[in-house]
């Protein structure tokens, strides 16, 4: 793994990716919608293309740019909002698509813990989401690729402490946003995760 694509790279997890990518001595092809939200730090170490998930074209020039990407890590989210919306699994399926057409095959992509209970313990303000992060699990279940389907519980903005996967099921309801991206990045590599859903959260440290 030399060069991997970030899509949702300028979020919160998503900035952890690039960091922890950049870190490890990987080349980093970031799509960004808008200048202002691509940090500094960013700039003059990550190659930078504009454009949006939900555009076929810019995530095909994203994946096919100059230097060809080994994997690709998608990290979509809504920022705050929790309406009824078919964004990610338009960028989802816009993903997958490109990524056949260029024979990739690596790919981790995240969405959420809630896939993992069942609805009733899923609070309602939360359903809409949750229809949508299923319909991405559908389409990357059903894509043929070496996906690595992530499902995090809460996202704490705190530091990597070690965590914990486990398959089909959710092994707590916390994970470190550092420990998350590293997942996110090292389960390229890790055969073992290939085709799976992936639960993650801190480790449980014996006392």
């Amino acid at each position: 793994m030399q060069r991997i694509a970030v899509i949702g790279g300028t979020g919160m997890t998503g900035q952890c990716v690039v960091d922890y990518a950049l870190e490890k001595g990987l080349k980093v092809r970031l799509l960004y919608r808008t200048e202002p939200t691509v940090p500094e730090r960013f700039k003059s170490k990550v190659q930078l293309v504009q454009g949006d998930a939900t555009n076929i074209e810019d995530v095909k020039r994203l994946i096919e740019g100059d230097g060809a990407v080994d994997g690709v890590c998608v990290i979509l989210g809504t920022r705050n909002k929790l309406e009824a919306t078919t964004e990610l699994s338009r960028g989802t399926e816009n993903v997958i698509k490109a990524m056949k057409e260029a024979k990739l095959t690596k790919l981790s992509i995240v969405m959420s813990s809630f896939l993992l209970r069942s609805l009733n313990e899923v609070p309602a303000v939360f359903h809409k989401l949750n229809e949508e992060h299923q319909r991405m699990l559908d389409l990357t279940k059903a894509s043929g690729l070496d996906y690595i389907a992530i499902l995090p519980p809460h996202i704490a903005d705190e530091p990597a402490s070690g965590y914990t996967v486990v398959h089909d099921e959710a092994p707590g309801r916390l994970v470190s946003k550092d420990d998350l991206a590293k997942f996110i990045v090292d389960s390229l590599e890790q055969p073992e995760h290939y085709g799976k859903v992936c639960g993650i959260a801190k480790s449980v440290k014996s006392a």
